[in-house]
């Protein structure tokens, strides 16, 4: 995992070289049908990236963004009515039975369909209309990161072509840099909390939720530290009576219109003697992690996801876990 995380800036480039004009061409094309919307197909780590998709696509076109559960397709064999849309599979290997079901009926129900996938030549390849590699190379560790975070861009260079944005695709060009600098940035002040926190929160907004909701899952699966998701709005509804002073959270600070929402979560976990760690790279702010600036908002996700795998990776190797192989954790999990 340590080694996969320290080679995102490399992949990047060769994302940039080998796959961005692809990824543009595709939006474009997608642009030009036009689609009613979109429907996602995708579980875990690419559920997230979905989540991804799902805010980008709806704050930048204003076209609904949809998840189907794909046991809808392969449990229920329920017929699907997806006339004038495109379904969207997010796979690192291609290979699970639901998500081929899910495209497949899809596709009878008169989508598009458009995959992005680390395996091109696999079962949701073969059979989707349009397939985006998104060129992480071989990942070992069950832990997926440098996948997800060239799904990420990848999703960003789609976007970019399909709102004819130039200056996200000028920042995605330029972006390598800023993740080498993510990689190198000292979290070290957050290890004792989460090693001693009962249980955690990890809290974004917008296209942040995703990252957030990845960073949970990490928490889980790789140090097996109990910890929960939550919107910045949605923690304010009830579950923050949780927070107390043996309790700690990793607030995704956003750069975007969501921003005075998560400043809000961030003062209520003060008033509540919360541990609450701040994902920014404001220095300012209390207890912060710090992260590279980026030169599009966009691309602020994608900076806080790569350090907080550097820092996940670590505080796991403390806590003597195996965050390359999690008990009872398969690299590929089938399900139906």
């Amino acid at each position: 995992m340590a080694r996969e995380v320290s080679e995102i800036p490399e992949v990047l480039h060769r994302q940039i070289q080998d796959g961005l004009d692809s990824y543009l061409l595709a939006g474009q094309q997608a642009a030009q049908t036009p689609p009613r919307g979109f429907v996602t197909c995708a579980r875990g780590t690419s559920d997230h990236a979905a989540t991804f998709f799902k805010y980008v696509m709806e704050t930048r076109t204003g076209l609904p963004v949809t998840s189907i559960g794909p046991s809808i397709a392969s449990v229920y064999k329920t017929p699907l009515k997806l006339q004038d849309l495109i379904c969207l599979t997010i796979s690192q290997s291609g290979g699970s039975p639901d998500l081929v079901a899910l495209q497949a009926a899809a596709k009878q129900g008169g989508a598009q369909t458009l995959a992005f996938l680390n395996v091109s030549d696999s079962p949701v390849g073969r059979s989707a209309d349009t397939v985006l590699d998104v060129l992480a190379g071989p990942e070992k560790a069950v832990a997926a990161t440098k996948s997800f975070v060239n799904t990420l861009f990848a999703i960003l260079g789609f976007a970019a072509g399909f709102t004819n944005d130039k200056a996200l695709e000028t920042a995605l060009r330029s972006f390598p840099d800023a993740a080498k600098k993510a990689l190198n940035n000292d979290w070290s002040k957050a290890q004792l909390s989460l090693a001693r926190a009962g249980s955690a929160f990890t809290v974004g907004r917008g296209p942040g939720f995703a990252v957030a909701a990845e960073a949970a899952l990490k928490l889980k699966e790789t140090c097996r530290i109990h910890a929960e998701v939550f919107s910045a709005a949605e923690l304010l509804h009830g579950p923050v009576v949780l927070a107390d002073n043996r309790f700690a959270s990793m607030i995704f600070d956003s750069r975007d219109e969501t921003r005075v929402s998560i400043q809000t979560v961030i003062q209520t976990m003060g008033q509540r003697e919360a541990i609450a760690f701040v994902i920014s790279p404001d220095i300012g702010c209390p207890n912060q992690l710090p992260v590279p600036t980026v030169d599009h908002p966009l691309l602020h996700p994608l900076v806080q996801i790569i350090g907080f795998y550097s820092f996940v990776e670590k505080l796991a190797r403390n806590l003597g876990e195996n965050a390359d192989a999690p008990s009872g954790l398969n690299k590929v999990t089938v399900t139906v």
